[in-house]
């Protein structure tokens, strides 16, 4: 299983020099295998994505985990969408109220984007899922709703030899005390669990988090003993704050390093990174 990280910023894209290390692209991510390709959300960093990896497959199946604006803000920007050879699956969680076809056209419709969904010349295909396991070539899907404002889903990819599970907006310690101790009940405990490699929220620190409950992203803290608690082998902390520099992130990562002995490998996500599973 190859992995490739094309944006790992949160909210809102931000360019500068002061962000060149772990990037400025909101989320995106691509995992390939056996020829499959997945294409974990469409944040700013989808365009990255054809500028380095070809997009040579005839289908690509594009995994949203809920439809917050820096989660779609690439779609409409994806080449292959305007190809008519190309065949486009979109996976996105369902609403009790409204289709995801409909709530995805909200954004790519005038005046917020110039070309209707309808008006694409490319294939594609709305999939509605929730607590839901489905295959795409060599891989075995699993999602479930996590918690997060909206309807939002987190994913469990399983290949053919290697697991990810990705969790980029996630708030698993939102309760009366913390996150609660029996982890059968935690939220998006099932997707993560005992995998090869995590991407959590960590958009706060601990000494953020407590202005910033209920807004759905994780503290660094709480993503280390949520990924500890899983059993995972290696986490990677992602949907880093828009106004958090390079050099914020390395304090708060080095200061996390001293207090913290995990025991599973974790670093900061950073655009560009490349992991193979074996």
């Amino acid at each position: 299983m190859n992995i490739n990280l094309w944006g790992v910023r949160g909210s809102i894209p931000v360019t500068g020099p002061e962000t060149a290390t772990y990037g400025g692209n909101t989320s995106c991510v691509s995992v390939w295998e056996d020829g499959s390709l997945l294409v974990l959300d469409g944040g700013s960093g989808i365009q990255r994505l054809e500028l380095v990896q070809p997009l040579l497959h005839k289908r690509i199946d594009i995994l949203l985990t809920h439809l917050h604006l820096d989660h779609i803000q690439g779609l409409g920007f994806l080449k292959p969408l305007f190809d008519p050879s190309m065949e486009i699956h979109l996976w996105g969680p369902a609403s009790s109220t409204v289709s995801l076809h409909a709530r995805l056209s909200r954004y790519l419709s005038p005046p917020l984007f110039p070309v209707r969904i309808r008006d694409l010349p490319s294939k594609i295909m709305l999939h509605e899922i929730g607590r839901s396991v489905f295959k795409i070539g060599p891989f075995t899907v699993h999602s479930d709703f996590v918690i997060h404002p909206g309807p939002t889903v987190g994913y469990r990819i399983e290949g053919n030899h290697s697991v990810m599970a990705y969790l980029p907006d996630h708030e698993p310690a939102l309760g009366q005390h913390g996150m609660i101790p029996d982890s059968k009940w935690i939220s998006g405990i099932g997707l993560a669990q005992e995998a090869d490699v995590l991407l959590h929220d960590a958009q706060y620190t601990s000494q953020e988090y407590p202005d910033k409950k209920g807004w759905g992203h994780s503290s660094w803290e709480d993503a280390g003993l949520f990924a500890s608690r899983a059993g995972v082998k290696r986490l990677l902390f992602m949907h880093h704050d828009p106004s958090r520099t390079d050099a914020q992130v390395n304090e708060i990562w080095k200061d996390l390093q001293g207090n913290t002995a995990y025991s599973f490998k974790s670093e900061p996500a950073r655009e560009g990174m490349r992991i193979t599973l074996k």
